[in-house]
């Protein structure tokens, strides 16, 4: 089907534009590889290079090399996910998840390598066997067993977090698994301080780690649990009303106190939990599907299967626990004056927040909505209204799935040759993107093959 068209014109305010921090992201990505300089530096002060002479040694050095370098990565690992605002905002959280999974797994490995490492080392030099040192390690060596359990736990959640793994695990179940991190983290932090040669000869190795440790475990407790209590307790936030939107997709209110002083944009999303029942302590990421309000929230969820099946029947009046704002989908992110957002199916919800909330002339905003069908269309009278008192130009994309990796519907042609007609001047605005990720991906490639660039298209994925 092509597409139809919506505009209606009326004067509006110009559009003001905001440029983006850029020595942000430097400056934390610098302080990151900084604290693996450090830790390398007090492994080379702590005779490290000089042990490597030997066979047994050397082994004995790289696995405490290893074994600093691991425990480096977890705490930046736990850093990177622990809601920290500035990290957060700087990099949002669909990349800090990327990250967040890579340290992962470069820390589990060297965990590995320093657990063959070290007994091997210790082996050979007590000329003992490597099974009957390993077992002298856990049973007689202080806070082993302890770190053997933690390694237990890390190893769960290594092998849960494999993709095909995480394709057989409901998010719910996967999400409770992947707690399991931080009593791994915690677990091996008893034979660090006790047999850990760097804590035990190095005052300052001990401040270093004392240090780390210490702040990662505050960031967790400040950001991933203080904040989010705190700003549910403040605003008290109650569930005032649930609307049907589309078949299987409906909207929540919510209404609270203070809701103005809460720090959320239009682009946003919370951790949701609902106290409505058995499942209250799994929380879901929702965006706001409307540009928050002094005394107003809302946002707009699809059944899928999981607890967002469960919204439709939320009651007036059920409590509301938050984390969050989170993500970087803001206005903060616009360059150019002009704007086009591009959606498919339910993920309309923050772009046609950002519409509602971001300043542009009439005609200065263009809206792409992808869907099967007339009747999937969410919002379909909200976004009329906005054609006809912002002059946004709305164009619904609709029909079945055009062909595989393409973002447009059947009977389409070349992808980026498509986005061009329907935006002819594409290349200089700024283009914000939601829906499913490998559909998400099929639209960026196409705006880079429409000479959009990099800096300029904005998208955040949820995928876990």
């Amino acid at each position: 089907m092509t597409a139809t068209t919506t505009r209606m014109v009326r004067p509006s305010t110009g559009a003001t534009t905001r440029r983006r921090s850029t020595w942000w992201p430097d400056a934390i990505g610098a302080t990151a590889v900084f604290s693996l300089l450090i830790v390398v530096a007090l492994w080379v002060h702590g005779r490290g290079l000089q042990d490597l002479g030997g066979l047994w040694t050397g082994a004995t050095s790289l696995g405490r090399l290893t074994g600093l370098v691991s425990s480096d990565l977890l705490l930046i690992q736990v850093l990177l996910m622990a809601r920290v605002p500035w990290i957060e905002r700087t990099y949002g959280q669909d990349r800090l998840a990327r990250w967040h999974r890579l340290a992962g797994f470069t820390s589990f490995n060297l965990m590995l390598a320093h657990i063959v490492l070290i007994t091997l080392g210790y082996a050979g030099t007590g000329h003992a066997s490597v099974i009957r040192e390993a077992w002298d390690l856990v049973t007689t060596y202080p806070g082993m067993l302890l770190a053997t359990a933690g390694t237990a736990a890390l190893v769960m959640v290594v092998v849960t977090s494999v993709r095909a793994a995480r394709r057989r695990l409901r998010y719910e179940s996967w999400h409770l698994l992947h707690l399991y991190a931080y009593l791994g983290a915690g677990l091996a932090l008893p034979h660090q301080l006790w047999t850990g040669a760097d804590f035990i000869s190095s005052k300052l190795s001990a401040l270093y780690w004392w240090t780390a440790y210490i702040l990662c475990a505050g960031a967790v407790v400040v950001f991933r649990l203080g904040v989010p209590l705190w700003r549910s307790t403040r605003h008290g936030l109650r569930v005032a009303a649930v609307v049907a939107e589309a078949p299987g997709v409906h909207s929540v209110y919510l209404r609270g106190r203070d809701l103005h002083r809460l720090p959320a944009r239009a682009g946003q999303f919370f951790m949701w939990r609902f106290l409505s029942g058995p499942g209250w302590t799994r929380a879901h990421p929702y965006s706001l599907s409307a540009a928050p309000r002094p005394d107003l929230l809302r946002i707009t969820v699809k059944s899928l299967g999981d607890d967002s099946s469960q919204v439709a029947a939320l009651r007036p009046g059920t409590k509301v626990l938050i984390e969050g704002p989170y993500g970087h989908l803001t206005g903060d992110r616009r360059s150019t004056r002009r704007v086009t957002m591009i959606a498919s199916g339910v993920g309309i919800t923050p772009l046609r927040a950002l519409l509602e909330e971001l300043p542009y002339a009439s005609g200065e905003a263009t809206l792409l909505y992808r869907a099967r069908s007339d009747a999937d269309l969410v919002f379909r009278g909200e976004l009329e209204q906005l054609a006809a008192s912002r002059g946004v130009r709305v164009m619904y994309l609709l029909g079945p799935r055009g062909r595989d990796g393409s973002w447009l519907p059947a009977g389409w042609g070349h992808d980026a040759k498509a986005l061009r007609h329907l935006v002819p001047d594409i290349a200089r605005q700024d283009v914000f993107v939601c829906g499913p990720d490998a559909w998400m991906e099929a639209v960026r490639n196409a705006a880079v093959g429409a000479r959009v660039p990099e800096d300029q298209i904005h998208l955040e994925r949820f995928s876990w």
